[in-house]
């Protein structure tokens, strides 16, 4: 089992999960934050400090959805340079949240490729 993040992270990119991390596993885009499935160590700890409720255990994907989030996850994770420090969301965070706001629609296609800044 793995963590992944899904698309309730684009265009919000809040980074409580990334302090909590012990193995320092996840990677910095420009508007999403990635986990790099053969770090993970499958502990769980960054799921429940999601805002956006982005961190989902791989178990709770339905099969499509597995393979594209685990694909996301390990592409931009491999591109993207490593984040292990809890910084400011994006500046519209809270109105592109899901849990906060559920007139949010489906975010894949504001997915960036480019890289965040990391440390």
């Amino acid at each position: 089992m793995t963590y992944l993040v899904d698309d309730n992270c684009i265009k919000c990119k809040y980074t409580d999960c990334v302090s909590v991390c012990p193995v320092d596993c996840f990677y910095e885009g420009e508007n999403f934050l990635a986990i790099n499935p053969d770090e993970c160590i499958d502990c769980g700890v960054c799921e429940p400090e999601c805002p956006a409720g982005a961190i989902k255990a791989d178990s709770d994907f339905n099969e499509t959805e597995l393979a594209y989030w685990m694909k996301v996850n390990t592409d931009m994770s491999a591109k993207w340079p490593n984040i292990t420090t809890q910084r400011d969301p994006l500046p519209d965070a809270d109105a592109n949240n899901r849990e906060m706001n559920a007139d949010v629609p489906d975010k894949r296609e504001h997915l960036s490729e480019e890289p965040g800044a990391g440390d």
